[in-house]
């Protein structure tokens, strides 16, 4: 056998060699991330709760939620007016949307400590087959100046406060929609939620004071 011939044969036998090796590496490189990729998937499924215990949590949840009606009005910090500090820095009417919180899916919105409240008091008034209505909540500067015009002010005989002073200019009141059962259930439960009745002439409006830090 000449030289030429056998070096081609030994270079063969080396190609068939290294491409041997090559074959076998890609082989283990797929079983290991096969092997990595089952692992992850089942510690996910282990991290993630299943959807039986995720609901029992939440109802457990809501459970502890509604049986804790008594002294729900949050702390705040308040100045000598009485209104919370993070507000009276706003303006009132000039309260930004993130500082406020929708009340249910009626369209009005409160002061976010507030609107929570209310919407446990109107849940658990329901709860007790008492249907309690929402009229009117949070209104900007603009818009009490239009309440203003079409009611007159409270001081003289009419049923606005001076634009700019409204307790509904700090997300912090609002006007209910009450039959006789409600305005009794308000009366007898409203404070328990932090609201209270404190307008004569108006038994619809309900204003909200947090507790003070």
């Amino acid at each position: 056998m000449s030289h030429a011939v056998e070096a081609r044969r030994f270079v063969a036998v080396g190609i068939e060699a290294v491409n041997n090796r090559i074959a076998d590496i890609q082989s283990r490189m797929i079983a290991m991330q096969t092997q990595q990729a089952v692992a992850t998937k089942a510690a996910a499924a282990s991290s993630t709760p299943s959807a039986t215990g995720s609901t029992f949590a939440t109802a457990l949840a809501d459970a502890m939620g509604s049986q804790s009606a008594a002294g729900t009005a949050k702390s705040s910090s308040l100045n000598s007016k009485g209104i919370p500090t993070e507000l009276a820095a706003y303006g009132n009417g000039k309260i930004p949307s993130n500082a406020l919180a929708p009340v249910g899916n009626t369209g009005h919105k409160l002061w976010a400590p507030a609107a929570e409240s209310l919407n446990r008091m109107v849940a658990d008034a329901k709860a007790q087959g008492v249907t309690i209505g929402i009229t009117d909540s949070y209104r900007s500067y603009g818009e009490q100046v239009d309440v203003a015009r079409r009611k007159g002010l409270y001081s003289q005989g009419g049923l606005a406060a001076k634009p700019g002073t409204s307790e509904h200019g700090w997300g912090m009141a609002t006007d209910l929609d009450l039959n006789n059962k409600a305005q009794a259930w308000m009366r007898a439960n409203g404070e328990k939620y932090g609201f209270v009745e404190n307008t004569p002439r108006e038994p619809w409006h309900w204003a909200y004071k947090p507790a003070s830090t």
